[in-house]
This record gives structure tokens, C-alpha cells and sequence, in this order.
């Protein structure tokens, strides 16, 4: 629900504009963040129908750009979500919402994923099918379909031991949706990098989606539903270990997520021991890494790690350990690439933009290696290097870290 007193903090300065990568594509105001709270006020005013702001409020990336960049401290994330939940209730046909519901269902089912892009790389299918893209409402589909790898890694063991003689703490890893479908890799380096810096890991079973998709696109109920399956899942832990920018963003937020419900001291309470996995390896000593390739790698700050979380410097701080690494900004770090969950889904044009700003900066930098913490970003990234024919890979900085530390369990 929105709240009167969040929209009326917009003081229209402007300041946010530059860091909306939707108003630096179209430089029009009403595709701005300040021209989106105009529409929310107006809507919640009921001086517009929730119909007439639709266009403008689902053309928006919900990186939090305008956030990081606002003086006056407005709540944009609350903002836009509350929006967006008014919009799907208020401004789409019930088709509408089954078709989306339906979309964001099958990404968020780890075996139905693995199902659908199977049976794509059986018949063939390399994009998104484009009847898929007409009844999301998009009118092109732009989207490569990723390769499920030769090699899915499943946990072995509930619990991985630390290197370490005294355990810092157990940690809880959540395995994710399209993390742990496309990107197991990933979560083995994370495993190796936390029992090398002294956790213990614990692989918690039952424990589904965080409900980011849902929450993003409009639908809290389903994310609630999903988020309590992690309430119980993860309480025998310390800390919950995320390695997905999204995911861990969403889950600091279960507080406000269940606000005004019976579970909100218990949600707020396990969003506090959500924590990044670069946070918690930023806070622990670790050894001298025993590889010392030479690597120039550039960093992209995903959206909900750099705007929705703080996160900035542990990332590269983690990099910078490694002795014979060059780490080069890239100009606009910071920006969306357009990946956005499924955005890129919805809004081909516009994240077809940022795409192509993004690969441009990567290029500028001359690294052969971008890090990305999140799996959206990392694809969208992917598709992007590979059209341009960039021969850049795109990594995680927990592989790149479990190389150079010989981490992997």
C-alpha cells in the first residue's frame, strides 16, 4: 500500500535523473522517477486511473538508481512495488495477471526451469518463443535461452565443515531458483570460499524461492508465501548466506514485506541475519591466496547489491586481495544493465538500450573479465559481450576468488 507522506518526500530536484537509465534513453519526464511519483500521486489521489500511469510505472527497471541518488530520502523501492501491486490489481485483465503469474511461476520452480530449457535445447529454441514475448505484452522477444550446464552441481552433504580449527559462525546458503539451475558453479565457490574464511555452511533442504520476482512485479501475496518457507528453513543458523544481488536485497526486506502481519517480528528477525556473501568474506581473515594469475577485470555493480543493499566496496575489496589482478572501473558501474529480473522479458526496447550502454563501457575498459554478483545480470551481460563479438567472460567474484584461492569443495 502506498503511503501519502513517502510520495510527498519527492522534492523534484531532479538529481535522480541521470542514474534512470529509462529517462537517459528516452529523456522524457513521465519516464523519470519524480515523473512516476507524480503519476502515484495523482492515481492515489484518484485524479488518474491506476490504467493511465500503467505504461510509465511497468516501464520502469526498479534498479534503485534514483534512490542511492536522492537527497530527500524517498523510499522508492517501497514506492514502485506498492505501485506496481495496484497496477496488476487495479489496471490488468485478469488474463493479464494469469499470463504474468504464469511466467514468473515457471522461473521461480527450479525443476520446472531445468524442464523448459531442456525441452528449448531439444527442439531447438534459442530466444524466448515470440508468442511467449506477445502475451507478456512485449512486442518483440530479445531474450537468449541459457544453456543448462553439462554439469548441475547438487550439495553433497547438509553441512560443509570450516578450514578452520573454531567455526565463525554457521551459515545457511540459499540455493536460489535460476542460481541454482544455471549456476551451481557459483554456489561450490561459495562454499569453499566460507569454510576457507572459517563457516560452517549448512545447505538447508525445503527451501524454494525468496520471492523477489514476485514482490518486483507486483504480486506480495505469492512472495509471502514463498518467503515462509525460508523463515523455517534457515532458523538453526546464524547468518543466511546470499550470492544472488535480488535475492539478498528482498530478503533484508522481510520486514517491511510482512508488516502488519502475525509473522513481521519473526520476519524482521531473520532479515537481520541476511547478509551477502562479500559481506561476510569482507569481515573474515583469510590466507594469501596460493595463485597469482594475472587478470584484468572489470566490475558491474548489480542493482539490488550496490542500491538495495550498500554494497559497493566489499566486492572489490575482495578482488584487490588477489596480487596480479587489475581491476578497471567501467564507466557506469552503477547503471542497470537492463536485465532488471524479467524486465528484458517485458521491455525489450528499453533494455536493449542499457544493454548496449553496458557493453560499451565493459569494451572501454579493456578487461577480459567482468564480475557480476547477480544471475540475471550475468546472462543479460553475457548475450550482450557475445553479440558485440567481445571475447569477455562473465563471473561471479566468488569463482574468480575460489580459483585464485584453490577453494573449490
Amino acid at each position: 500500500m502506498l503511503d501519502q507522506r513517502d510520495l510527498q518526500k519527492c522534492i523534484h530536484c531532479g538529481l535522480c535523473l541521470q542514474a534512470c537509465p529509462t529517462y537517459v534513453s528516452t529523456g522524457q519526464e513521465v519516464e523519470s522517477p519524480r515523473g512516476r511519483i507524480y503519476l502515484m500521486r495523482q492515481a492515489v489521489e484518484g485524479r488518474i486511473q491506476w490504467a493511465q500511469a500503467r505504461v510509465h510505472i511497468d516501464a520502469c527497471m526498479g534498479c534503485l538508481g534514483c534512490q542511492t541518488a536522492c537527497p530527500s530520502g524517498v523510499p522508492y523501492a517501497t514506492l514502485i512495488e506498492g505501485a506496481r501491486a495496484a497496477v496488476e490489481q487495479r489496471a490488468r485483465t485478469p488474463f493479464q495477471r494469469f499470463v504474468r503469474q504464469q511466467a514468473i511461476a515457471r522461473f521461480t520452480n527450479p525443476t520446472q526451469l531445468r524442464l523448459m530449457l531442456r525441452m528449448a535445447g531439444a527442439l531447438g529454441i534459442r530466444r524466448t518463443p515470440r508468442w511467449m514475448a506477445r502475451l507478456l505484452g512485449a512486442g518483440e522477444s530479445v531474450v537468449r535461452l541459457p544453456h543448462l550446464p553439462q554439469q548441475a552441481w547438487r550439495p553433497t552433504q547438509s553441512v560443509y565443515p570450516a578450514r578452520t580449527a573454531q567455526p565463525r559462525a554457521r551459515v545457511g546458503l540459499l540455493l536460489g531458483c535460476a542460481m541454482q539451475v544455471l549456476f551451481g558453479r557459483v554456489h561450490r565457490a561459495t562454499v569453499g570460499m566460507l569454510t576457507l574464511a572459517g563457516y560452517e555452511v549448512h545447505i538447508p533442504r525445503a527451501q524454494g524461492c525468496c520471492g523477489a520476482l514476485w514482490v518486483h512485479n507486483g504480486y506480495p501475496q505469492q512472495a509471502r508465501r514463498n518467503a515462509q518457507r525460508l523463515l523455517k528453513a534457515f532458523r538453526e543458523v546464524d547468518y543466511i548466506a546470499v550470492n544472488a544481488a535480488g535475492c539478498g536485497s528482498t530478503m533484508k526486506e522481510y520486514g517491511l514485506l510482512f508488516r502488519e502481519t502475525p509473522l513481521h517480528a519473526a520476519a524482521e528477525q531473520f532479515a537481520q541475519r541476511v547478509r551477502d556473501v562479500h559481506e561476510l568474506l569482507a569481515d573474515a581473515e583469510l590466507p594469501d591466496p596460493p595463485r597469482e594469475d594475472s587478470l584484468t577485470i572489470t566490475y558491474h555493480d548489480a542493482c539490488h547489491l550496490v542500491h538495495g543493499q550498500g554494497i559497493r566496496e566489499q566486492p572489490r575489496a575482495l578482488l584487490r586481495r588477489l596480487p596480479n589482478l587489475k581491476l578497471v572501473e567501467m564507466d557506469g558501474a552503477e547503471m542497470c544493465c537492463g536485465s532488471a529480473g524479467i524486465y528484458n522479458l517485458l521491455q525489450p526496447r528499453l533494455a536493449r538500450d542499457a544493454l548496449q550502454r553496458k557493453v560499451r563501457a565493459i569494451q572501454q575498459t579493456g578487461a577480459t573479465i567482468v564480475a557480476s554478483a547477480n544471475p540475471g545480470c550475468t546472462l543479460w551481460i553475457q548475450q550482450g559481450l557475445q553479440e558485440a563479438g567481445a571475447p569477455v567472460e562473465v563471473l561471479h567474484p566468488m569463482e574468480i576468488l575460489a580459483k585464485a584461492y584453490d577453494a573449490m569443495p
